[in-house]
């Protein structure tokens, strides 16, 4: 088990709105890995809705994506495409 990070410039046409944010936690449930959302100074658990709607993440922000866990390369990869609207 590694600690993999990757830094993703966001390209859903509303960032993390709403609806983005709830698919967003919900794709970051569905893996045991820890899943933890920067954006500047602020992070938070990419698995608690208010705590990724709480970092307002807009179309063209960067943001850093860490994942933790057994299942970690399937999680990133899941999550990473979703951020960069694939």
């Amino acid at each position: 088990m590694y600690l993999l990070v990757t830094k993703i410039t966001v390209q859903l046409p509303r960032g993390l709105q709403a609806r983005n944010t709830t698919t967003f936690v919900y794709k970051a449930r569905s893996f045991s890995s820890d899943v933890t959302l920067t954006k500047r100074n602020d992070s938070s658990n990419g698995k608690e809705i208010m705590k990724v709607m709480d970092l307002n993440v807009n179309n063209g922000d960067e943001v850093t994506l860490y994942v933790n866990g057994v299942d970690e390369k399937i999680s990133m990869d899941t999550l990473k495409n979703f951020l960069l609207n694939k």
